[in-house]
């Protein structure tokens, strides 16, 4: 049965035009879609010369988000090779586990050059990464060639063409080492900026991202230690605190009747003098704390007299 798409969809239209340009194999890589789904390919690249997976040819999956450009695909190898785990999801900087280095102009090719440039480095313990010794990766090369994939019916032997020694072949060597250094350094970079950016993140919300989906993960990850209870009490001290500041220039007004001050005593919660008062530290001598304690005796007297003082205002008004 034909798999019918959206050709007016962006993701369509970009793999078919991908599909198209990867059509006709390289000495290098070749990569083409499943005849029943355009969003899994199936790959096969060389390995690198002049390291240990120099005579290799190795197989693997592309699986392409519906979203593709816009989010990068997870790469998947099949073929026994020493520097990626077998079916499982490799971690690269051009792969679905790296979303924030993801570029929308990287296509199916830049991430075939990405493979191959990656082979020889370090693994570092990245997910699906493995270091095996020179001696096991050549064993392993020798014997790719043999892999055959039942999910396409690509034999390696038969998949790419034969090595040459022209220019269009070193060409592609040279750019899969600097594609590999780019994206590695733009990992590093990128990283790097994350982690001087989240103190800042973490410390208000007057720097919040734009989108809704960025809002909720920022006040998630603002209140993840945090109790519902201790949330709601923020909330409330804030909407307080902008009341106070809202309604600080009408207290010095003194045109406003008794009535009126009374009512506006009453929104201001009475612990303000006091917590003001606890602000400070107590980590100076003796004589600190006794001057501490009398601001906090003066307040709360300064406090009974204000409420005698309204009490008898309003009594005499009556």
């Amino acid at each position: 049965m034909e798999t019918r798409y959206n050709l007016k969809s962006p993701a369509v239209k970009r793999l078919m035009k991908e599909a198209a340009e990867l059509k006709d194999p390289t000495d290098h890589y070749h990569a083409q879609p499943l005849e029943d789904n355009l969003f899994e390919w199936h790959f096969t690249v060389r390995g690198p010369p002049d390291s240990d997976f120099d005579g290799g040819v190795y197989h693997g999956r592309i699986v392409l988000p519906p979203e593709y450009p816009m989010k990068p695909p997870s790469i998947i190898l099949l073929t026994a090779n020493g520097r990626f785990e077998v079916g499982k999801k490799i971690c690269l900087s051009i792969s679905g586990h790296h979303p924030e280095t993801w570029q929308p102009s990287w296509s199916i090719r830049t991430a075939l050059l990405a493979i191959i440039g990656f082979m020889p480095t370090k693994g570092e313990g990245a997910i699906g990464s493995l270091d095996y010794t020179p001696e096991e990766r050549r064993a392993l090369a020798k014997k790719s060639q043999d892999f055959y994939c039942e999910g396409c019916g690509s034999l390696m032997k038969e998949a790419l063409l034969p090595v040459t020694s022209g220019s269009a072949s070193s060409q592609a060597d040279k750019e899969a080492k600097e594609l590999a250094r780019q994206i590695s350094f733009k990992a590093e970079v990128n990283s790097s900026r994350k982690s001087v950016a989240e103190p800042a993140d973490l410390s208000g919300f007057n720097h919040l991202p734009s989108s809704p989906e960025h809002q909720q993960e920022s006040t998630t990850l603002a209140f993840q230690d945090t109790t519902p209870n201790e949330v709601s009490e923020n909330q409330t001290n804030s909407a307080s605190s902008s009341q106070e500041q809202h309604n600080q220039p009408a207290s010095n007004n003194t045109s406003m009747s008794p009535r009126q001050r009374r009512a506006q005593q009453r929104r201001v919660p009475t612990s303000t003098n006091f917590n003001q008062v606890q602000q400070p530290r107590v980590n100076t001598n003796h004589m600190g704390s006794n001057a501490l304690i009398l601001l906090l005796v003066l307040a709360l007297a300064a406090l009974i007299f204000r409420r005698i003082y309204l009490a008898n205002e309003y009594i005499f008004e009556l």
